[in-house]
């Protein structure tokens, strides 16, 4: 359940995917802002046999990604815990309650990037992840696209897919243990716009 917490590197993926675009070459970084309506945060546990799925509200997000040098690409994002949902209503119950992510208490998860780099296709973000006040490395795959309608080169509209797992324990996040899988597993679509 701890998973959506992950949403924020989702972000980060933007600036790592930008490798893939390299040669669509921009003169100097760039901000871009999350397109919330068409994007989503999914996040996916074990319950037993079966998957408890989810999503969560991305309530802020800072880009700026610098597509002829990845690597001073940032990504900074927040996530709204109170308003994210579950598969069934208890599981969202118990993810906002104080065994797990403690909606009360810590209202927002939060990610910031350390370093973005390429690998293979697609690229790495490294950042630092917090919930529940707890703070810890996180490191997510993305992988970047122009979005359909757009011709080559044009780096204004884009999609990014991030997906990566943490374990919740890793943040005192253990209620239901007994019920809930330790592992949550990311799988993140977001678009983006570059601001003017």
């Amino acid at each position: 359940m701890l998973i959506p917490l992950l949403v924020l590197v989702l972000n980060a993926s933007v600036a790592l995917a930008s490798l893939a675009l390299a040669n669509c070459a921009l003169a100097s970084p760039a901000n871009y802002t999350l397109q919330p309506a068409s994007s989503v945060v999914g996040f996916e546990t074990d319950f037993g046999s079966d998957k408890i799925t989810g999503q969560m509200p991305i309530s802020r997000a800072d880009l700026t990604l610098d597509f002829q040098n990845v690597s001073a690409s940032r990504v900074a994002v927040t996530l709204d815990v109170a308003h994210a949902d579950a598969s069934f209503p208890f599981a969202a119950q118990a993810m906002k309650g104080p065994k797990v992510l403690d909606s009360r208490d810590f209202p927002h998860i939060s990610f910031e990037s350390t370093s973005v780099k390429s690998k293979g296709e697609g690229a790495e973000v490294s950042g630092r992840v917090t919930i529940r006040g707890v703070t810890k490395p996180m490191v997510m795959q993305a992988m970047i696209w122009r979005q359909k309608g757009h011709e080559a080169g044009d780096l204004s509209h884009l999609t990014i897919r991030l997906t990566g797992a943490l374990n919740r324990s890793d943040f005192g996040a253990v209620g239901w243990s007994d019920m809930v899988g330790d592992q949550v597993r990311l799988d993140i679509l977001a678009r983006i716009a570059r601001s003017e």
